[in-house]
């Protein structure tokens, strides 16, 4: 089995063209949408309609909306009204990728060159990374490059 490159970005803190530009670097192929809102007002190129049209239009890429990867509403508010650790939500959120049934879907939908999108700068605390980790202890071989 060859090594699967798998990537991460967040669109807030960045320009479009800070964005496209990374993504066109990377060689992405398609963009993983993980997020729970895709209508974000943070950043207009990050709205579904919108990104899908420019990601076809400046990278030639594909557009994916994984729903089943993007938290729960109660749990992303409860981690942004700090009533839950971001250990707390970790937990949590792992708990939902193994009752959603994560690593039977996962590994038929992820090819090499995905990339998961969020609206979170640094992957550090922002549930992308936990998806991918979590991809990459499912299938093995996988490098995850955050792409900032």
């Amino acid at each position: 089995m060859a090594t699967i490159k798998l990537y991460t970005i967040g669109f807030t803190q960045k320009s479009a063209q800070e964005f496209f530009d990374l993504l066109k670097s990377a060689r992405v192929r398609r963009i993983v949408d993980v997020r729970l809102n895709v209508t974000s007002q943070l950043a207009g190129f990050a709205k579904q309609k919108d990104l899908k049209y420019f990601l076809e239009a400046i990278l030639g890429a594909d557009y994916l909306h994984l729903k089943n990867a993007a938290p729960e509403k109660t749990l992303l508010e409860g981690y942004k009204k700090k009533e839950i650790s971001w250990a707390e939500y970790e937990k949590a959120y792992r708990k939902l990728l193994e009752t959603r049934k994560a690593s039977e879907w996962l590994p038929e939908t992820l090819f090499s060159g995905d990339c998961f999108l969020c609206s979170e700068h640094e992957p550090d605390q922002c549930h992308r990374r936990l998806l991918a980790e979590y991809f990459a202890e499912i299938i093995g071989k996988v490098e995850i490059h955050h792409l900032v």
